[in-house]
């Protein structure tokens, strides 16, 4: 196989270059090889051969036959690697995401397989657990995801009002951090799904994500209280002022206002069980505005090994079609 690998840099490019299922195969075992060297899935020899007529490997040593989509997110799956590679660009590379019904029209398959393949990507774009604590200044802020009460018929209306009324109830609640100028330079964010706003949800979330001592800022959300003894703590009160200083979160209500553009906008609605997979497709295009497409292209590509994403496993909890 040739083991030179040219990254198209547009989307015309991508689709162009990666038509041919050869040229495909060999990019993408660039990525989960980046030795040159298959290695098998089942006794982790590096003693295998490609079978070039059938695109597939097979290990002298134990004699197992594998294909390189095997340990990956795209594993046991019939759609070609010229449909899935294109799919990985324009999902890492629309502002504002791709629906299913867009991305089944423009691959030619239907909208329950782009459905599919849009959440394996989102798994390929899920950070690590294993990561540094943010440190610096952090702002951290918590919006809440969800149609609004005014818009909903009778009778769910009465189900779910409480609480905070029309603009929280029935909502899913989303806490957020945002590092400022981060090591690249660049505004860094994550983001999680918390059962509620209550301090024993909030607070454990920053002690767990926010290196202590770090300049913290919220705004007056009495969850908040408690955490001057760790962190310097700045309040901002939106009921006075959005900002003074360097006291404000206006870096997370921008991300909020990404979010939920493009949750509106481009998917329509969200199933609250599949909430955190769409929160993490917005994280990856956010710390990654800063690159080019290639860039975030071969990101999201290096994130694919060692994650699996299986139909039963995705539906478990219920049924989305967004």
């Amino acid at each position: 196989m040739n083991k030179t690998v040219v990254v198209p840099t547009t989307l015309v490019g991508a689709i162009t270059y990666l038509a041919d299922p050869d040229v495909a195969l060999s990019t993408f075992a660039a990525f989960r090889w980046p030795d040159g060297v298959a290695v098998c899935p089942a006794c982790a020899s590096k003693n295998t051969g490609l079978l070039k007529t059938r695109r597939i490997w097979k290990c002298r040593d134990c004699g197992k036959q594998f294909s390189a989509k095997v340990g990956t997110v795209f594993e046991d799956s019939p759609i070609p690697l010229t449909k899935w590679l294109p799919a990985l660009w324009m999902a890492v590379n629309s502002k504002n995401g791709i629906s299913s019904c867009e991305l089944a029209r423009s691959l030619g398959v239907t909208q329950k397989t782009a459905w599919f393949m849009l959440h394996r990507i989102r798994l390929a774009l899920q950070s690590g657990r294993n990561r540094r604590r943010f440190k610096g200044h952090v702002e951290a802020d918590e919006t809440f995801i969800g149609g609004k009460a005014i818009f909903m018929h009778h009778a769910k209306k009465k189900a779910r009002i409480r609480g905070r009324g029309q603009y929280a109830s029935g909502k899913v609640a989303v806490i957020g951090l945002l590092e400022r100028h981060g090591l690249d330079g660049g505004s860094k964010v994550r983001v999680n799904v918390i059962p509620n706003t209550r301090k024993a949800h909030t607070r454990e979330y920053v002690r767990r994500e926010v290196e202590p001592g770090t300049a913290l800022y919220t705004d007056a959300l009495p969850s908040y209280r408690g955490l001057s003894a760790e962190y310097v703590h700045g309040v901002i009160d939106h009921a006075e002022s959005y900002a003074k200083g360097q006291i404000h979160t206006n870096g997370l209500e921008n991300f909020w206002s990404l979010l939920k553009r493009a949750i509106k906008g481009t998917y329509i609605s969200v199933e609250p069980f599949h909430l955190f997979r769409y929160l993490d497709e917005q994280v990856f295009r956010f710390n990654n505005r800063k690159t080019r497409d290639v860039a975030r292209f071969v990101g999201a590509l290096c994130g694919i090994v060692g994650k699996r994403l299986t139909y039963s496993k995705l539906i478990g909890e219920g049924m989305a079609t967004t």
